[in-house]
This record gives C-alpha cells, structure tokens and sequence, in this order.
C-alpha cells in the first residue's frame, strides 16, 4: 500500500526532478558543441553562443568533410571497431562458455578463471607491451589496436556469469539430441543471450571508438591515426591550416575558426554511438544486471 502513499508520490516526484537536472546537465555539453559547430566564427569568438547556433552555417562540416586526414581517421575508427567489435565478441564468448561449466565438467576451470583475473587486476605495462606489438610486426597497422586487448576479462566475467544464469534442461536437452559442445553453444546458447551479447558489444564498440592512447603509442604515422587520437592530436594545436589553400577553400576558412572546427569534429565522432545506442539500449540494462547478479 506504500506505493500509494502521499510520502511514495512525493518521493517519486522528487527522483524524477533530480534525473531531470542530471539529464540536462548531460545534454548541455553536446548541445553547446553542436550549436558551436553551426554558428559562424565571429558569434563563437563574441561568446555569443550557448544553446542555439548564432548566424547558422555549415561552412565547419563542408571544411571537415574537404579535410582528407579527417576521413581517412574516420574510415580507420570504423575498420578498428568492425574488426575489434568481432575479435572481442568472438574471444569473449569462447572464453565464457567453458568457464561457465561445472568443476566436475571442466576441472581446470578454477585455474583458468584465475589466469584470466589476474590479467585483469595486473598488466604487463606500456614497455612489454609495445616490445611485444613491434616483434610481431603489428605496428603502424590497425591489427595493432584490436589485437593486444582481444580478450576483454570483464566482458568474460559478464557473458561468463549471464551463461551460469541458463537452466540446465537447455543443454541437457541439446545433449540428449546428439548436439556437441560448439552445437549446444551456437545453437541454444548465443540466441537466448541476445541481452548480454548486446552488452559486451555496445562495450567494446564504445571502448574501441573512444580509445586514442594506443593509437599515439603504436601507430607511427599520424596519417594511420584512429579518428580519436587524430581528435587528441589536434586538440592539442591549431587544427585550422592556412597554407597552400585555393581561393574557395581560403573563403571558407574565412567563415570557420578552430573552435567551430573542433566542435564539428567532436560532434561528428559521436554522432556513430548516438546512432547505435538507442538500438542496444533495450537489451543493456537486463544484460547488464542478469550477468552481474547471476553466478
């Protein structure tokens, strides 16, 4: 009967004004940035601007999208997350599935468990790591970015537990049906984890979009930089370029300014996970907790 208590809609009311104002001050950030990228260079540098674009252009998106180091950065961001997102997906689930058996199944699983903890808790370091990258010949290649961190422990722990959470008649009747351990996991398993596959997706698709240290550390040319570390590289100088520039390309580097271009390009980065994450939303939040819980 609380649930109808004038102290309950009170308290209801008072929740939902404080995740307004946590909402809102989440969004300001993002809506400056893009009221920022359209508004032209002279209201930016007034200060003029805050929520709304003053003198509307899209002279910065035209200068970014003419700026080839900005595509080609864009075009390895989206290689690294397609070939990272798979590698992880793909390790994460063949390292959960027989750690989440029995001890009676698989008698070593309490070591292994381990070994992949203490990865998590110690690492080797940036010099070892780099040394082992070079020897490989990984460097200056976007193999460099995906495979050191193929194995998400976290994510193992996540998909690991959500596996444990599974009733058992679900394998058992696989078994009983001549299924295999790569049948059972493929065709009982993964279609009934389409929550928690969902979760360690959107992790790694965010953790390998947002990643910029490694990129500065193993890529060796700026032109293979990922779209983050090109962000990271730029925001650290003046970005706008005004040597051996045409006339329509000196016009327009007349009504932009480093502020409208940088804002532009933090806008555009984001733009990819605003875009996915409404469709992995639904499952984030019961994969998440199911696979946490569990186990």
């Amino acid at each position: 009967m609380h649930h109808t208590s004038s102290a309950y809609r009170w308290f209801l009311r008072f929740n939902y004004v404080i995740l307004t104002v946590i909402a809102l001050l989440c969004l300001f950030p993002i809506v400056n940035i893009l009221a920022i990228s359209f508004s032209s260079s002279t209201a930016v540098n007034a200060g003029s601007v805050t929520l709304w674009p003053v003198d509307f252009t899209l002279s910065s998106y035209r200068y970014m999208l003419e700026n080839n180091q900005f595509i080609h950065s864009f075009g390895t961001s989206l290689l690294r997350v397609v070939l990272g997102v798979s590698v992880n997906l793909l390790f994460t689930i063949l390292v959960a599935y027989p750690l989440s058996k029995e001890a009676a199944t698989f008698r070593s699983r309490t070591a292994y468990a381990w070994i992949f903890v203490f990865t998590m808790l110690f690492g080797g370091g940036l010099i070892p790591g780099y040394l082992v990258v070079k020897e490989m010949g990984l460097l200056d290649s976007v193999w460099a970015l995906v495979l050191p961190g193929a194995v998400p422990i976290f994510n193992v722990l996540l998909m690991l537990n959500f596996f444990r959470g599974l009733p058992k008649e679900l394998e058992e009747a696989a078994w009983m049906d001549g299924a295999g351990h790569l049948r059972t996991l493929w065709s009982v398993y993964l279609p009934v984890s389409l929550p928690s596959i969902a979760t360690v997706t959107l992790f790694s698709l965010v953790g390998h979009w947002n990643a910029w240290f490694d990129g500065m550390i193993y890529m060796r040319s700026p032109e293979h930089y990922p779209l983050a570390t090109y962000l990271q590289s730029i925001l650290q100088q003046v970005s706008v370029q005004n040597e051996n520039v045409t006339f329509e390309q000196a016009a327009l580097l007349n009504e932009i300014s480093d502020r409208t271009t940088q804002a532009s390009q933090i806008f555009l980065s984001i733009l990819p996970i605003l875009a996915i994450y409404p469709f992995l939303q639904r499952y984030f939040v019961h994969g998440l907790v199911v696979g946490s819980v569990k186990g």
